[in-house]
């Protein structure tokens, strides 16, 4: 068991994105046309076509963020394959003075690689196919057009990625086509959806995309009516969302005018029984639960792997194939290198591993028998689509400036503009939701720190708060003048490791965090900014746990709460700042694993559990009560974040799901939202309590900001 939450749970994402994501093992060939349909480069207008490269999902397992082929779609190889193991942080704090010779900048420049051999195409290929002692053989799981892609851009000029220049996203073009988002949550362009083979047609996400790029996503009703909110006039891009059991359905160039009927859309099964085919298109639209449920492997198999590798995504774990030494070499490295190792390695350092050493082999065994090099894909069978209550929403996708980003949280301000951050890069961004246009703001790089910014937030004077978390800056953005103030936060980790990233704002303007400071027992700080030095104010110490993952404070200012997502495990804190006194609760052998979250209106804190569960903390009966939702996926799903409105009602991503969760606590009465992408990848959560309903906010780590907005 790790002895710090926050920094050993976050490590482990960033391990888990960067490597474990990266190596999926299908080519990226373009489908050949179905029969019957127009070919892609021959597509009239207001035609289907056979294989929707719409679907995000899909153009990220084929690595085609920026381009179906060449150097450009290399540094997305290299981002996603490379960049974990071979960014110039990690190989400086390694290796020193070898550095140079191992980061792989101007690789292609030098005379010789590390073994002695000539570099040439070859030479790197062969290294990239075959692997070495510390390095997975990726034969099998890259095809000879993505080596040739990544071993292109190695030997261009741009090698290497690190977070200071991102490339940009060819899906971004509401800075240069001007249009309206709609406001609106009916009343516009409806139509209605069979299913020639009699299957009921509700839930099915119909999908209208404007020329600025901006996805507006509705669902169908029992009859399979659909009604798209107002829209501006002109033409747009109507498809069908994860169609996933029927073949694809996209018609451009559709005239939306006022409340246009459209022409139905009448889809056909890929299959004419449940079991779908296990392509790359089907598998991509399968959330994370659902492709582990399809998995071969006793339930005991599968809750090891979930509790000692899933901390943030295992979908695209899946997609590798690997020989069983290279799934040994993964799984060593998941298991023990935490947050303090992981960006600053130290050769040979364990901090204790997720898993005992019985459970690691296990894994290991599992995943080299289930997706090994010879391991064969079963049929998959999706889960069911939504109903009833969860049809009433209207969802709304963003795209960003820049790809890579790996954005982390949301925050509005009081003109309705949603801010972000990016874990890995020195971009933050402001959104208008009235247009999809995305300001963009560098900021300035920390010599030797990696680039990135983790929690933001804005204060009632509009001022934006960010963590840098590898840098160990609290940072203050003022928007009027375009001016970053960096104030060092004192730590116990180095620079490079996840040091303050989780902080809150308590209305008095103080600045509250359970990772500042340098106090080995752990304790909760509180920073006076006003200065401009992150200076510690007071300090209030634990009794039993070093740090909590998330710092939250009440409305009123009185309570400051967090909860341990790792070691122990299972206890919620509480701090009466007016006393000082401090509350550690227990929720028993089970480990709650209380990650982020947020106060309600009535003083109860609340987080998301890593193990599934809603978790809240009543503050006036002093106790701690788990709500398990009603979804399919238990007991894999788990919560990073939970977030109540300001009618007490929660709201929380399912991290590994495919959605949305709403709970009503007084009622118990869950409402799942399933999302036109496979991803749930909510970090924080930030609700609009002005519109009735509310509406809801988050940036997925994938890339795109997503407005969720019940109907009821």
């Amino acid at each position: 068991m790790q002895k710090d939450g926050h920094r050993n749970f976050a490590g482990q994402f960033i391990f888990a994105i960067g490597i474990t994501l990266a190596v999926a093992q299908y080519s990226t060939s373009v489908a050949e046309p179905q029969k019957g349909m127009s070919s892609p480069a021959r597509e009239a207008s207001g035609t289907q076509i056979p294989t929707d490269d719409l679907q995000r999902s899909i153009r990220i397992n084929r690595y085609h963020l920026v381009s179906k082929s060449g150097a450009m779609r290399g540094e997305t190889l290299y981002f996603y394959k490379c960049w974990m193991c071979h960014n110039k942080y990690t190989i400086q704090a390694q290796y020193g003075d070898k550095a140079p010779f191992l980061h792989l900048k101007d690789l292609f420049k030098r005379s010789k690689l590390i073994s002695g051999e000539p570099v040439s195409d070859d030479t790197v290929t062969a290294k990239i196919k075959n692997g070495g002692p510390g390095m997975p053989s990726f034969r099998t799981n890259m095809a000879d057009s993505d080596i040739a892609d990544l071993v292109s851009y190695l030997r261009g000029g741009n090698c290497c990625v690190e977070g200071e220049n991102p490339p940009m996203n060819p899906w971004y073009r509401a800075a240069t086509q001007k249009w309206s988002v709609p406001t609106t949550l009916s009343g516009g362009p409806r139509g209605l959806v069979r299913i020639a083979s009699g299957d009921l047609p509700e839930g099915i996400m119909v999908q209208l995309i404007a020329p600025n790029g901006v996805r507006t996503t509705v669902y169908t009703r029992e009859d399979g009516s659909y009604e798209f909110p107002q829209m501006q006039p002109g033409a747009y891009t109507l498809r069908v969302a994860k169609p996933l059991e029927y073949k694809p359905y996209r018609r451009d160039s559709i005239r939306i005018d006022g409340t246009t009927k459209l022409e139905d859309i009448v889809l056909e099964r890929i299959s004419e029984s449940e079991a779908l085919p296990a392509t790359l298109d089907v598998e991509s639209q399968l959330s994370d639960v659902e492709v582990l449920w399809n998995l071969a492997g006793s339930a005991h198999e599968k809750q090891v792997f979930n509790k000692s590798c899933g901390c943030h995504s295992f979908s695209q774990i899946f997609r590798n194939r690997f020989d069983e030494r290279s799934w040994r070499l993964i799984a060593n490295r998941m298991l023990h290198y935490g947050g303090a190792t992981i960006i600053n390695p130290s050769p040979g350092a364990s901090t204790g591993g997720r898993a005992n050493p019985e459970d690691e082999e296990l894994v290991v065994k599992w995943l080299s028998r289930v997706r090994g090099p010879e391991s064969k894909d079963a049929p998959v069978f999706a889960f069911p689509r939504s109903r009833g209550r969860s049809t009433r929403v209207v969802i709304t996708e963003y795209e960003l400036p820049r790809v890579l980003l790996s954005p982390h949280d949301v925050a509005g301000d009081s003109k309705g503009n949603i801010w972000f951050t990016s874990h890995k890069t020195r971009y933050i961004g402001k959104l208008d939701p009235k247009t999809g246009i995305i300001n963009e703001y560098a900021l300035p790089l920390t010599p030797g720190a990696l680039p990135g910014t983790h929690r933001v937030t804005v204060d009632k004077n509009d001022i934006v708060w960010l963590s840098e978390n590898w840098a160990h800056h609290l940072t203050r953005f003022d928007p009027r003048t375009e001016q970053f103030t960096q104030m060092k936060i004192e730590t116990r980790t180095p620079v490079n490791t996840p040091g303050f990233g989780n902080f809150a704002i308590a209305p008095d303007g103080s600045v509250w965090s359970a990772e500042a400071g340098q106090s080995q027992a752990g304790a909760v700080m509180k920073i006076d900014p006003s200065s401009g030095t992150a200076k510690v104010v007071a300090q209030y110490p634990f009794k039993t746990v070093q740090s909590t993952y998330d710092n939250i404070i009440s409305y009123d200012g009185n309570f400051w709460a967090g909860g341990s997502s790792a070691g122990p495990g299972n206890s919620v804190e509480l701090l009466d700042i007016r006393s000082g006194k401090m509350l550690e609760l227990h929720t028993g052998a089970h480990l709650s694993t209380a990650a982020r979250g947020g106060f309600d209106p009535f003083g109860n804190a609340w987080f998301g559990g890593r193990d599934g569960a809603l978790i809240e903390l009543d503050a006036k009966a002093r106790r701690v009560r788990e709500y398990w939702p009603p979804i399919p996926y238990a007991p894999f799903a788990k919560f990073y974040e939970a977030m109540p409105d300001k009618n007490g009602e929660v709201w929380a991503g399912v991290n590994f799901g495919r959605g949305f969760v709403r709970l009503e606590p007084r009622t118990e009465k869950w409402t799942e939202y399933v999302l036109p992408e496979p991803f749930s990848y909510d970090r924080r959560t930030w609700i609009d309590n002005s519109t009735n309903p509310v509406t809801v906010w988050y940036v997925d780590y994938n890339g795109y900001i997503v407005r969720i907005q019940p109907i009821e």
